[in-house]
């Protein structure tokens, strides 16, 4: 029998089906106004799947920074957990990587799509793969698991608990001293950082405005490119 996961304060667990995507199960829940703080997640051991549902009291443009905060959250996780020598990077705006492969990704929603709007609610969610997605090994070379990366001692139940505690300070340094200290941690994380990249768009990734947007330069032009965009169920 799994043990049930222990959050830290202010954040309580709600368990669903294992059939039932908890992202799916925490928008449903924050449209009909369940508690902020509240983690949705799924007790299966191939991956594991959770979201958070937050009650931003700021506009959208910076609500959704907090984005960062949980992949930062992850990344600490999986470094107080797996083996010293495992690389954890981000791929903006929403990948995780482990040992330079695509190793899960962040999710967010929120009920409103305007920068500037007040969101009731903002939901951001973790997916991470624990063994195998496919039967062949090496299939997709971009794509791992934390089993094939030396991490089959870490459970995903002991990662949610991780990741909710390193989540929820990190949310405390946000909201006490806004995006720098997470810009300033997300940043050498950030694998494209200063790379050509093709997505979301061709450009060199110059970094990240202070609204947390990324900074896109195409030949002598830059463009700013917003997390918002890549939201769902907006």
């Amino acid at each position: 029998m799994i043990e049930s996961p222990q959050f830290p304060p202010l954040l309580t667990g709600e368990v669903v089906a294992r059939q039932t995507d908890p992202f799916d199960k925490a928008v449903s829940q924050a449209i009909a106004g369940v508690d902020s703080g509240t983690v949705f997640y799924s007790e299966a051991g191939d991956v594991l799947r959770a979201a958070l549902v937050l009650a931003p009291e700021t506009p959208l443009e910076e609500a959704i920074q907090a984005v960062y905060v949980a992949q930062i959250g992850l990344a600490e996780s999986l470094g107080a957990l797996a083996p010293p020598e495992v690389p954890v990077f981000f791929q903006w705006p929403n990948r995780i990587k482990v040992n330079g492969a695509l190793c899960g990704s962040v999710r967010y929603a929120a009920d409103v799509s305007d920068p500037r709007a007040h969101p009731t609610w903002l939901v951001i969610g973790i997916e991470v793969p624990f063994i195998p997605v496919h039967d062949e090994p090496g299939k997709n070379p971009d794509e791992t698991c934390l089993l094939e990366e030396g991490c089959g001692d870490v459970q995903p139940m002991a990662l949610l608990e991780s990741w909710a505690k390193h989540t929820l300070l990190w949310l405390t340094y946000f909201m006490e001293s806004g995006f720098e200290r997470v810009h300033k941690e997300w940043r050498p994380r950030c694998d494209d950082l200063g790379k050509e990249i093709n997505h979301p768009r061709p450009g060199l990734f110059v970094g990240l405005d202070e609204k947390g947007r990324m900074l896109l330069r195409q030949d002598v032009m830059t463009e700013t490119v917003s997390l918002i965009e890549f939201a769902e169920h907006t």
